[in-house]
């Protein structure tokens, strides 16, 4: 069973309706259809009813229709035939119903006033329109009339009237001046409605001589101007003289003076008045009152509230104004008029009307032969309309009869309609405040199926988003519709689709498979048709990779990042917007093809970026908000209250803080007495924080500034504050750091850090300085001195203790009592040496002084500590003078003993010692001498390894630098290294210490040799030296190697074998292609080869290289080269196939398998140098080369 509903409008894509009517069948508007169907007559365009024209140009009343056959048209006037041939000045438009009457050729507009009404008929029936009342506008002059001049007395009210021309449309009034100005207007001064201007006082300066009222003709684009009016204020001084000098001396006489006066309404009058208003209008009530002071107006609505969001108050509140108003806004409208002195109401009765509107307007009605339908009329209004029915024009109850049609009030009903039954239907509603008129067809047709989609439309949808593929149909009666699936599909049915009434097939979620051909099938009793549309799912576009939020600091740059996903057959276009709209016009903001990057980010550019991405198909975004933070702006409006001698209290307001909280404010303060211009920490406070009490010095010119601070950083000082000068006062603090040290023998220095500027507390900074010597019955000896920092005090002892202090003190009086200080006169040089110096040699290199501490009487200063003064005298093994260099080492305070560390072994030394003080050092104590013994040898000076044969070496050597004693002998062991690199047994040879040089014979040729040698005292052995060497190879055997390379076979063994590497890397090769592994490593151990196991350190093998056989199984990893001798010699047994014959070395990769994925390649090595440092040998083929 099919699944019906109607369609939503947002999906109706292709199909319009030609009207909505109350049937199952429903006329496209397709022109190719429309060309074919009979179709009765419909107004599409006329005039309005109310029709006011300009009689200075052409009228023209429209009237369009459409129909087919096509409409011819006829109009009446005032209820007669209007026979137009008859008139030269009107014409109709060629295939319309409009009417041109020629104004501008000598046609008078009055002549042609009227009602009009326009007939569109074929043989299907015939339209009218609305009656249009035709008017031309009016703009009369004003009627001269001769204007006296208004003497107005202070205070009172006045009406100035206008009283315009009546014209058609009624003009637009203002009041302006002889200049052209308009006339300013407030509570006091205002226009009414009626266009009059009213004063509810009148003041000296109301008096002028240009009132002047002016009414605009919009129509006619035409202004009429008002004579002037004269208005002349009469003030009470004025009032006075002019009574004064009509009145003889003895008369009394005297103006009363301007008194106020409670409000009266100027309009409306009464207590009360009534008000009548369409619905659907704007109510405007007005309310204008007289008074002294100017009264006030406020409206109210008695029993209930006034309209929300419909309700706005004119004129200073003098109009109160209601728009779209309805019958629910009818009821009493109080206004209510204040002063000082009193009030005054006026309550407006208000009665909303209603002309007609409708409920349900008659909807043109297409039927089948022989179905039934029917035309509803209901309108509404107050009073309520009356409903009449016409049939093509007529009166129904005077029109042709027809079977088929019965009349029932607001409704006509049709059964068993035929072709004749086709007409137009007319329904008027009206009541006293007017009418609607509304043209209904009834169209009655037969006609087979007809599909209006065109053929293979393609249509493109998203995956998981509906489908609506269209059947756009016509047939009378209405065709069945039926859609399948393929070209040779079943009937589409079931919950997967919905079936729309206009023939649309909806997939409320299209899948992938849901692509293809589909047919659409239509059917009445009259024929059938079909129609295919083909359908295609796509991709949704996606954003893989959104914009995120960022936080920039201002002049920063910034990038959006919008990654997209689509179907490869839709071209995506990427949008960037900024808050909604379009990114500015600016070189700073860089669109790429998947990111937005904005350089030199400003504040402006703080907001919401959104990545739009859009197909033919469908739309994704993607948004990420950018904010922009900086330094807050800094604080501004600093104010200073609460001022006390010794506190002030400081506010300000915060600047912005640019999207970065502000975490605290620096108050920073400068003395404009003391340091103009510098600015001084003062505190800071939290950010949330905006006022803070300041502590203040006495005699300070203060004026303060904030700086604002957020993660960003600090911003710009703030404008100072204004200065505020504090009262003088007796210092509070006395000088800080005072010292009393002697710079001489004879003296006492004291010295003290200066007060600042504001801590002097007033004018007039000096110094109280006073001393006494230390645990003498002394009186204090004091001085009073400038504003400096210290006084020097002559003729004292050397190095006694003294009491100072010193004491700040200025105009106004002395600071609190100082605290003492201890401090000492001048030192002198001390007088006694350390006494009974004493050395302990601890070991070669370590030795512990001692003495006896000198009198601290004799130190005469501060003791400092001593010094030992040490000096290497010359070397016991060498028995040689050298430059004598003194070393000194001091210990602080009152020691007895230090270490001297770092003494060369079996050396003499001498040292002395000397106390220290704050002024130098003392006599040294007699030089004692003591002596370091042996220790173990510095490594021989070097190691030379000359003259390499078949089986000997040559070794030469040089003595250590720093013996250290005397040597006994040198220790010599050596040991073979094998092609492994593995050391074999080590020898050892003892030399005398007069030795030099030593000749090693009995060696094996060819091999390699570690050697290690030291030197030995008595103390023990010290540390070694290392060298390699290697012995050389056979002359014979190396010509016969460079024999055999030359020989033609063996040229062509070394071809085969290369042949058969290259032959078994392709089986490798193909192999690996083919996802097998080659079992390298299983064959090696299943096939273990003797003669190609490792060699012996001592089988004349030269390297470590491997013997590559013809055997297909051996496919074994090449190791890197060995070492070969100095003079490049090769020994004789190496083997002759070696892949070394045809390279430098060799190089292999290989897989986790085992598998030989690599490439031969060479490799140089050093040469050795001198023999001292070990090096790699070169290949055997260079070797056997240097001997061609």
């Amino acid at each position: 069973m099919m699944k019906k509903m109607s369609i939503p409008t947002s999906k109706i894509s292709l199909v319009l309706f030609l009207c909505q009517i109350i049937s199952a069948l429903d006329v496209p508007l397709d022109s190719k259809l429309l060309e074919d169907l009979s179709q009765p007559p419909t107004i599409t365009q006329q005039s309005p009813k109310d029709y006011i024209v300009d009689p200075r140009e052409n009228i023209v009343i429209q009237c369009e229709a459409k129909g087919k056959p096509p409409p011819s048209f006829s109009w009446t006037r005032n209820g007669t035939h209007f026979d137009i041939d008859k008139d030269a000045q009107v014409t109709m438009k060629p295939n319309s119903g409009t009417l041109v009457i020629n104004i501008m050729n000598g046609g008078k507009a009055e002549a042609y006033e009227g009602v009009y009404q326009c007939t569109a008929r074929n043989e299907r029936g015939a339209a009218i329109s609305n009656n249009i009342v035709i008017r031309p506008s009016r703009s009369p002059l004003w009627t001269k009339e001769k204007l006296e001049p208004n003497h107005v007395r202070e205070g009172d009210s006045l009406v100035l009237h206008c009283r315009p021309p009546v014209g058609l449309p009624p003009p637009i009034i203002f009041w302006m001046d002889n200049a052209f100005q308009r006339l300013p207007q407030s509570e006091r001064v205002s226009q009414g409605l009626n266009g009059d201007l009213y004063f509810s006082n009148v003041q000296p300066e109301d008096t002028r001589e240009d009132y002047i009222c002016y009414a605009r003709f919009n129509h006619t684009q035409t202004i009429q101007q008002k004579q002037p009016i004269s208005v002349k204020v009469l003030s009470m001084d004025s009032l006075n003289d002019t009574i004064a000098a009509n009145l003889s001396d003895t008369d009394i006489y005297g103006a009363k003076p301007v008194t106020e006066r409670q409000p009266v309404l100027l309009t409306p009058t009464g207590s009360t008045s009534t008000k009548v208003e369409l619905r659907g209008n704007v109510l405007l009530l007005e309310c204008i009152a007289a008074g002294l002071p100017t009264p006030v107006i406020r409206w109210i609505k008695e029993g209930g509230e006034l309209p929300a969001n419909r309700t706005f108050f004119e004129n200073f509140k003098k109009t109160l104004k209601i728009i779209d108003v309805s019958e629910a806004d009818s009821g009493n409208y109080k206004c209510i008029a204040r002063n000082t002195l009193g009030s005054v109401h006026h309550v407006i009765s208000v009665t909303v009307k209603a002309a007609p509107y409708w409920i349900t307007a008659p909807r043109n009605l297409v039927l089948s032969p022989g179905e039934d339908g029917t035309l509803i009329c209901r309108a509404n209004g107050n009073p309520k309309p009356s409903i009449s029915w016409l049939a093509n024009g007529v009166p129904i109850a005077i029109a042709p009869e027809d079977p088929s049609r019965k009349v029932d009030g607001d409704t006509i009903i049709f059964s068993h309609v035929q072709e004749r039954s086709s007409a137009v239907y007319q329904c008027n509603a009206s009541n006293e405040y007017g009418y609607l008129l509304a043209n209904a067809f009834v169209n009655v047709l037969a006609e087979p199926p007809r599909i209006l989609t065109p053929a293979n439309k393609l249509y493109q949808v998203i995956a998981d988003s509906p489908a609506l593929l269209d059947c756009a149909y016509f047939g009378s009666p209405k065709p069945e519709i039926e859609w399948f699936k393929g070209v040779k599909g079943s009937i589409l049915r079931g919950n997967e689709y919905v079936f729309h009434d206009n023939g649309t097939l909806e997939i409320p979620v299209a899948q992938k498979n849901s692509a293809g051909t589909y047919t659409c099938v239509a059917r009445n009793e009259l024929g059938k048709i079909q129609n295919e549309v083909q359908l295609e799912v796509k991709d949704p576009t996606m954003i893989i990779k959104q914009p995120e939020y960022k936080v920039i600091q201002r002049y920063g740059q910034v990038s959006f990042e919008c990654i997209i996903k689509h179907d490869s057959t839709l071209l995506p276009t990427v949008t960037w917007l900024k808050d909604n709209d379009e990114l500015p016009d600016d070189e700073r903001f860089l669109v790429g093809k998947d990111n937005l990057t904005i350089m030199n980010v400003t504040d402006k550019d703080d907001g919401t970026y959104t990545c739009i991405v859009n197909t033919t198909l469908d739309s994704v975004s993607a948004s990420a908000v950018l904010t922009v933070v900086a330094r807050p702006n800094p604080p501004f409006d600093l104010e200073l209250t609460g001022q006390l001698e010794r506190s002030i209290d400081l506010s300000w307001i915060p600047g912005d803080e640019n999207n970065s909280p502000i975490t605290s404010f620096v108050i920073e303060y400068e003395d404009a007495l003391h340091e103009p211009g510098v600015w001084h920490y003062q505190t800071e406070v939290p950010g949330t924080q905006t006022t803070v009490q300041l502590k203040l010095s006495p005699y300070v010119n203060y004026s303060f500034r904030v700086i604002a601070v957020n993660k960003i950083g600090r911003s710009q000082p703030s404008e100072p504050s204004e200065q505020y000068l504090t009262k003088s006062a007796s210092p509070d603090e006395n000088p800080a750091n005072v010292q009393g040290i002697g710079s001489e023998p004879d003296n006492l220095v004291i010295t003290w850090e200066p007060l600042k500027g504001f801590q002097s507390n007033g004018p007039g900074l000096q110094y109280k300085v006073s001393w006494r010597q230390k645990d003498v019955d002394d009186e204090w000896t004091s001085v009073i001195v400038a504003n400096v920092s210290k006084y020097i005090v002559s003729g004292t002892p050397t190095f006694v203790p003294y009491e100072v202090k010193v004491q700040a003190l200025n105009d106004l009086g002395y600071a609190p009592e100082p605290s003492e200080v201890i401090g000492h006169s001048g030192e002198d040089l001390p007088m006694v040496a350390p006494g009974n110096v004493q050395v302990h040699v601890i070991n070669s290199t370590l030795a512990k002084v001692h003495w006896d501490p000198v009198p601290l009487k004799s130190v005469r200063g501060h003791l400092q500590g001593y010094k030992i003064y040490y000096w290497k005298v010359q070397s016991l093994s060498r028995r040689s003078r050298r430059h004598v260099e003194k070393k000194i080492l001091t210990f602080r305070g009152n020691k007895t003993f230090g270490m001297l560390p770092g003494l060369e072994p079996y050396s003499s030394y001498k040292l002395n010692v000397r106390v220290v003080n704050g002024k130098g050092e003392g006599p040294a104590s007699p030089d004692k001498a003591f002596k370091t013994p042996e220790g173990v040898p510095s490594s021989p000076s070097f190691l030379k390894i000359t003259n390499p044969t078949l089986d000997s070496l040559t070794l030469e050597w040089g003595s250590p630098t720093h013996p250290n004693g005397v040597l006994t002998s040198y220790t010599l062991k050596f040991q073979p290294i094998n092609n492994t690199h593995e050391l074999g047994p080590l020898i050892e040879i003892r030399i005398p210490a007069n030795e030099s040089s030593l000749i090693l014979k009995n060696l094996n040729y060819s091999t390699r040799y570690k050697f290690y040698f030291n030197a030995q005292t008595s103390v023990g052995s010290g540390s070694q030296i290392t060298e390699e060497a290697v012995t050389i190879m056979d002359e014979a055997m190396a010509s016969r190697q460079v024999d055999i390379a030359t020989q033609g076979w063996f040229i062509g063994l070394m071809c085969a074998v290369a042949l058969l590497i290259l032959i078994l890397l392709i089986v490798c090769f193909i192999r690996r292609n083919k996802g097998g592994k080659y079992p390298v490593k299983e064959k090696e151990d299943a096939h273990a080869d003797p003669e190609i196991q490792p060699m012996k350190e001592d089988d004349g093998t030269f390297g470590e290289y491997r013997s590559l056989e013809s055997d297909a199984e051996d496919h074994k990893p090449l190791k890197k080269g060995s070492r070969t001798p100095s003079d490049r010699t090769v020994k004789k047994e190496d083997s002759d196939d070696s892949l070394v014959d045809y390279g430098e070395g060799v190089n292999g990769q290989f897989n986790e398998d085992g598998s030989f994925i690599g490439q031969y390649s060479g490799k140089k090595e050093k040469e050795p140098a001198e023999g001292n440092e070990s090096s790699e040998a070169p290949s055997p083929v260079n070797a056997m080369n240097s001997f061609v």
